[in-house]
């Protein structure tokens, strides 16, 4: 039997409006090369001045970990040259970054959880862009000198499941306190993985093996799977020293395999040593004061919902675990619903509607209107299985949800007449049946129900049919 050991490396791309040490904007949806100058083409004589909302930000994830602050950093170059990169090095954060030792919990389904160390986040720039066009290759520099927290995980994680939750909880953190979209399609969320295996109950640390830039939860996953398969059947044909060696591999989506890439390099073979054209990045009081602020986290959101709605932790984690869920189920509440209802056509109805990944920020029905269908059932002006006549056409059609209600017809009868004038009907054709019932058959009950329910085509109110059967019954 063989434990995994995983350890993660994840470039968080800081939503600044200027690059790290330039006042280029971050946007590089631009024309390609239009978002650059000296500074972030290395041309010879410019210099780099750090952009002080990058550093308030580190603070800010710091905080959101529970990590130390380090009130003076230092930056360092680490040399190598790849034509994204102009000026063959990269400014990071080695031997001194801003954050270091914090942690988050991660939240398994039966309501366990787990600490995940985290051993730093560093301030980094970015390389440009490749773009490969048949046998050409071109370079956009764009990207260049953007602004990334890079947040190395300890190697805490033994399962891809594991590693999964990790990144959600992350990616959740970076987006509470703003200070990433985190939008893994456009790479602002990325992860390098690191994979080892060894036998159960050993304590060292074998060989690992760099998965780069995976940029999807599922591709991840089965990234790691893949890898550790090939590393256990290694292992078990006695190649393992022969076929695992320290390196960098990609993950091939279509031959679900990861393939060498290159050897990985250590330390030493990047040259590191101090930034000479970067003074110590220091966070003054002023900054440290209002960057520690930062707001209401996922964990403690959902500590707070169960709390005021008496709610499961399971619907409260589901609720808080992206931003826009949690937003759309408080702006749900603001229409005077229950907690318990808004949790069931959120978590529920919601989403079985939502189809091709779709997410409730792009939901053509927004929380004002899902909170109002739920109130119209609540005011037992539609019944619940009216309701979902409803939201399904609100999918479809833009209109509100009273106009639905009266355009699809199912609006509920409460008037007590017209529903003893049907309940009269109905027991006069069924007079046997009333019979039975008085003679003790009380199951005949829910027939009488249905009989009304079908005459009144389900626009009776379920409660006023109930007590005028009883009445009429008795």
């Amino acid at each position: 039997m063989f434990e995994v050991v995983i350890g993660l490396e994840v470039h968080v791309q800081l939503n600044t409006n200027t690059k790290l040490f330039c006042s280029c904007p971050t946007s590089f949806n631009h024309t390609q090369n239009s978002n650059t100058c000296p500074t972030c083409l290395a041309l010879p004589g410019a210099l780099p001045v750090l952009n002080q909302e990058v550093l308030r930000k580190a603070v800010m994830f710091g905080t959101a970990i529970d990590a130390t602050i380090n009130r003076t950093s230092y930056f360092d170059r680490k040399s190598y040259f790849y034509p994204d990169s102009p000026s063959a090095y990269q400014i990071t954060q080695l031997y001194t970054p801003v954050v270091e030792h914090g942690h988050l919990e991660i939240d398994f389904e039966d309501g366990s959880h787990k600490r995940i160390r985290i051993n730093r986040a560093h301030i980094e720039a970015d390389a440009g862009k490749n773009i490969h066009e048949g046998a050409i290759s071109k370079v956009d520099l764009n990207r260049a000198g953007t602004p990334l927290l890079e947040i190395v995980s300890e190697p805490d994680m033994r399962s891809a499941e594991e590693a999964i939750l990790y990144l959600k909880k992350l990616h959740s953190i970076v987006r509470y306190i703003d200070i990433s979209d985190a939008n893994m399609q456009e790479g602002s969320f990325r992860c390098d993985v690191n994979v080892s295996i060894r036998p159960k109950g050993d304590e060292k640390l074998y060989t690992r093996v760099e998965i780069k830039n995976i940029n999807s939860f599922r591709f991840i996953q089965k990234a790691i799977e893949v890898e550790v398969e090939r590393q256990i059947d290694a292992w078990e044909d006695g190649i393992y020293d022969e076929e695992i060696v320290q390196e960098t591999r990609l993950f091939d989506q279509v031959k679900q395999e990861t393939r060498s890439m290159r050897g990985k390099e250590e330390a030493a073979d990047y040259r590191y040593f101090p930034e000479p054209d970067l003074l110590k990045a220091v966070v003054s009081d002023a900054m440290y004061t209002e960057a520690t602020q930062i707001p209401e986290l996922p964990d403690e959101k959902r500590a707070r919902l169960v709390k005021e709605y008496d709610m499961r932790e399971y619907d409260a984690s589901v609720i808080t675990a992206e931003l826009e869920t949690a937003h759309y189920f408080e702006a749900m509440l603001e229409e005077g619903i229950s907690a318990k209802n808004a949790v069931t056509w959120l978590t529920v109805e919601l989403p079985a509607r939502l189809k091709g990944g779709m997410g409730v920020a792009e939901c053509p029905v927004n929380a004002k209107t899902l909170g109002t269908i739920v109130k119209r059932i609540e005011d037992d002006t539609i019944s619940g299985k009216a309701a979902k006549e409803v939201l399904d056409y609100l999918m479809e059609h833009d209109a509100t949800v009273d106009d639905a209600i009266d355009t699809l017809g199912l609006k509920q009868v409460s008037d007590t007449g017209a529903i003893e004038a049907i309940v009269d009907e109905i027991l006069a054709a069924n007079a046997e049946k009333v019979a039975e019932y008085r003679s003790g058959k009380d199951k005949l009950f829910g027939f009488f129900v249905g009989q009304t329910m079908k005459a009144s085509k389900g626009s009776a109110n379920p409660q006023a049919v109930n007590e005028v059967l009883k009445q009429k019954l008795s």
